[in-house]
């Protein structure tokens, strides 16, 4: 099927993905006057006097911006704003459908850290929350980093956490299947941007004990860390500076997590791996090795980031429900607790009688998602206190 074609079709025809829609019926004086002026003036009051009635007052509990300055879309590379505007308000469309969440796409024209934050944070009267997409690492940690000093409402860089919780609860059920343990399990990654970074750090806020990240160069350690999160990293999984390649990494591995580069790894450095081998080779739409040969070398639970495979590794499955739980909390950031207890909340929808090598992460559009998600990443901001009083 030529998805391509079927695409910009699509897209023509629709010119533009979301609409908006008004909530008042004007018909009459009296409704113009409630919705606009002189009645409008009332809830402005309100707000001048008490910034938080804005969130009953206004749209701002249930609205969230889609940001991003294009440096990073999807496997496009820097194509700029504009052009990654189709994507944004893709993106939009997803945390409608999938989270009950109002979603506004916003490109810009600037791609330099501070510009990028002080566009953001301008925003913060019209938002309830900001998703940050398709920013290049590693710009992307410190604008994360600047726009959470400033801003009192959630920002989340979904490229990063989103990704990195649904790999946590692929897991969870993974080692389940495999018998083997987050304090023993040898985990290796291909792959240091902000996925990769994300990933790693969750894995060890989880218990996670023993992880070597590598890069196309081989493993990285605190002297050759190409950026100040590869080097925090790397002082905390790699404190000795152990070097050597991919191959070299991957010998008595348990669990393989590739967000890099696809073609990266052959069937000799699977075999290579421990028994019931964990590999979930991420790179799209290439993988690093593809789940067939991964599954003939040896592996026993493979996923990937595609639907044409079982186990497919797919950040929808966090971002609407996660944020649909942010917004019903009145949480004002997202905490590591928050994306844990999202891990754990998608990785206990399938039931242990129900596991299987081929299904340890449900599939993408299960309906079952927003509900447990929502309600677990609520309760962890309620149990943790980030709410607005």
């Amino acid at each position: 099927m030529d998805y391509a074609k079927l695409a910009l079709d699509a897209h023509a025809k629709w010119q533009g993905k979301i609409d908006i829609v008004s909530k008042p019926v004007l018909k009459t004086a009296s409704d113009l006057a409630v919705a606009y002026t002189p009645g409008v003036a009332a809830p402005c009051l309100e707000i001048a006097k008490d910034p938080e009635t804005s969130f009953t007052y206004t749209g701002r509990s249930n609205l969230i911006a889609v940001v991003s300055d294009g440096s990073a879309v999807l496997g496009l590379g820097n194509i700029g704003g504009l052009a990654g505007l189709p994507v944004m308000e893709g993106k939009c469309v997803l945390f409608k459908e999938l989270g009950g969440v109002n979603a506004i796409p916003i490109v810009l024209n600037v791609q330099e850290v501070d510009q990028i934050v002080d566009a953001i944070a301008a925003m913060e009267p019209s938002f309830g929350g900001i998703n940050l997409e398709d920013i290049a690492a590693p710009k992307c940690f410190e604008v994360e980093h600047k726009l959470q000093e400033r801003m009192n409402i959630p920002v989340f860089h979904d490229d990063q956490h989103g990704t990195a919780c649904v790999v946590l609860a692929a897991l969870i059920n993974a080692l389940k299947l495999t018998h083997k343990t987050k304090e023993e399990a040898k985990v290796v990654f291909s792959g240091a941007g902000a996925a990769g970074c994300a990933i790693a750090k969750l894995l060890v806020d989880y218990g996670f004990k023993n992880i070597r990240q590598c890069d196309l160069q081989g493993m990285i350690t605190p002297e050759n860390a190409a950026n100040e999160m590869q080097k925090e990293l790397a002082l905390r999984l790699n404190p000795n500076s152990e070097t050597g390649t991919l191959k070299t990494a991957l010998k008595n591995a348990d669990i393989f997590i590739g967000v890099s580069k696809g073609g990266l790894v052959d069937e000799e450095m699977i075999a290579s791996m421990n028994q019931d081998a964990i590999v979930f080779a991420m790179a799209n739409p290439i993988p690093e090795i593809s789940p067939e040969l991964a599954k003939k070398a040896g592996a026993r639970v493979v996923g990937c980031g595609r639907s044409d495979f079982p186990n497919q590794i797919n950040n929808v499955l966090i971002f609407p429900a996660l944020f649909r739980g942010v917004l019903d909390a009145k949480a004002t950031r997202i905490t590591e607790s928050m994306k844990l207890a999202a891990s754990e909340a998608l990785a206990s929808l399938i039931t242990e009688e129900e596991l299987t090598d081929d299904y340890v992460i449900v599939d993408a559009l299960d309906p079952r998602v927003k509900d447990v998600v929502s309600k677990a990443v609520a309760k962890a901001a309620q149990e943790e206190g980030v709410i607005r009083a």
